[in-house]
């Protein structure tokens, strides 16, 4: 059992919060404008967590916070003798079961060698044989044009992995890709070269609310962000009026460089994805103690 004193889990708190903010203020005031961000807007509406849960700091299981009677206001804490802090009452059936499944599903894709030549061409797949009005971002023009891009997609290898990615694919494209994952493949298919399964780590993060650290969610969220970029910037879309210069994965150059990020960003992930292995490994445990 690990008891912070009130200065001590005040300060990470406001640490956190300052973090957050860079993403969820910027993300506000859109808002207020009606403005869409095609990169941005992802990380709040294909990912759930409300801006201000994402902003809301939290210990995880297992730490007893002095003076920490404001989280009894939240669900899940509960009052020691020593402070404040998540209830094993939290630790429900379902949450468990979650726990349970984030962990079978990390571990396998931890066990898998990085897969590394996709080039993002999910995103390709995404629009391709659509019309321009028909694409998830219409207002946003195709760097090569609606014939390049399909042209792009008939000349290369679609070698896609992850069933939340492969859902939005175009009905032409569904097809020319080499797997057909299905939302009961996760286990057996994700693999920690891919950028959404990489992404995905924020997502099991909150899904586990109130159980991992918020430093932890935070560390997956901004991991995230920057997955992101990479994802919009390596798609067919010109983002460069928004200062996102292309990744063009239809060069052999293009290609070098979309593997350099995917391996960095993989190694970081794997970093992340044992924290979170671990934490859902201790859970039953400290449940039981």
């Amino acid at each position: 059992m690990v008891v912070l004193t009130q200065e001590e889990w005040q300060e990470r708190e406001r640490v956190f919060q300052e973090r957050m903010r860079l993403y969820t203020e910027p993300h506000r005031e859109r808002q207020r404008r009606g403005e869409k961000h095609p990169v941005m807007d992802f990380l709040f509406t294909y990912y759930t967590q409300r801006p201000s849960r994402l902003e809301r700091w939290q210990p995880g299981f297992g730490v007893v916070l002095e003076g920490g009677a404001k989280f009894l206001d939240r669900s899940g804490y509960t009052e020691t003798p020593d402070g404040v802090m998540v209830s094993p009452e939290a630790l429900t059936p379902r949450l468990l079961d979650t726990a349970d499944f984030v962990h079978r599903l990390l571990s396998a894709t931890e066990s898998r060698p990085a897969q590394l030549g996709c080039f993002g061409l999910h995103e390709w797949a995404m629009v391709y044989r659509l019309t321009q009005d028909e694409l998830r971002h219409s207002e946003w023009p195709l760097r090569l044009g609606v014939q390049g891009t399909n042209e792009v997609v008939e000349s290369m290898r679609i070698q896609c992995s992850h069933y939340d990615a492969f859902r939005f694919f175009s009905t032409a494209a569904r097809p020319r890709n080499t797997l057909q994952p299905t939302q009961q493949d996760r286990v057996n298919l994700e693999q920690p070269g891919c950028l959404h399964n990489n992404m995905d780590i924020f997502k099991w993060c909150y899904k586990l609310d109130p159980l991992v650290p918020a430093e932890l969610t935070a560390d997956a969220f901004e991991l995230a962000a920057e997955i992101r970029e990479l994802d919009m910037r390596a798609s067919p879309y010109d983002l460069g009026e928004l200062g996102y210069s292309p990744v063009e994965i239809e060069t052999t150059a293009g290609r070098a460089e979309y593997v350099r990020y995917q391996r960095a960003y993989a190694e970081r992930a794997g970093v992340l994805r044992q924290r979170l292995i671990e934490t859902c490994r201790q859970l039953p445990e400290k449940h039981v103690g």
